[in-house]
């Protein structure tokens, strides 16, 4: 065990987090969401809220200010209402962007985010079933 590290963050994420340079790009993924089929790396935290983890792992991870929009999202069908999720991902979000290079989330629509994940350094699938709850965070530098 080491002091201080939050629990749901797994020995695997955690090895993932600090290989990670500058520009990667992490997905959490919600329960849906075809990881398997997209990850280079993959890893699962079955039963783990992606609200909980996000909040987890930026306590660690810097954004990235060289990007104009650091963090990405799932942009809903037209027919969709706007997440309610979102609305909590961008207060974790605002918590510990100590950069601030967080300004608003890049919405990109569904068959392109599935390809945006493909060439993420790693998804981690989350045991979040809310629709649209899918995550781009890009790495930044200390």
């Amino acid at each position: 065990m080491l002091r201080d590290i939050p629990t749901i963050l797994s020995p695997d994420l955690l090895k993932i987090m600090q290989e990670m340079g500058h520009g990667d790009v992490l997905v959490l993924a919600d329960a849906n969401f075809p990881a398997a089929t997209c990850a280079k790396r993959l890893v699962r935290q079955d039963g783990i809220e992606a609200t909980a983890l996000l909040d987890a792992i930026l306590r660690f991870f810097p954004l990235d200010i060289y990007v104009q929009k650091p963090a990405a999202l799932m942009n809903p069908a037209p027919q969709d209402p706007t997440p309610e999720i979102w609305g909590q991902y961008e207060k974790i979000i605002k918590k510990w962007d100590k950069e601030e290079a967080f300004s608003d989330f890049e919405l990109i629509d569904r068959m392109d985010f599935y390809e945006y994940a493909k060439n993420a350094y790693a998804i981690i699938q989350t045991g979040t079933t809310a629709k649209y709850a899918n995550i781009c965070i890009t790495k930044g530098v200390l």
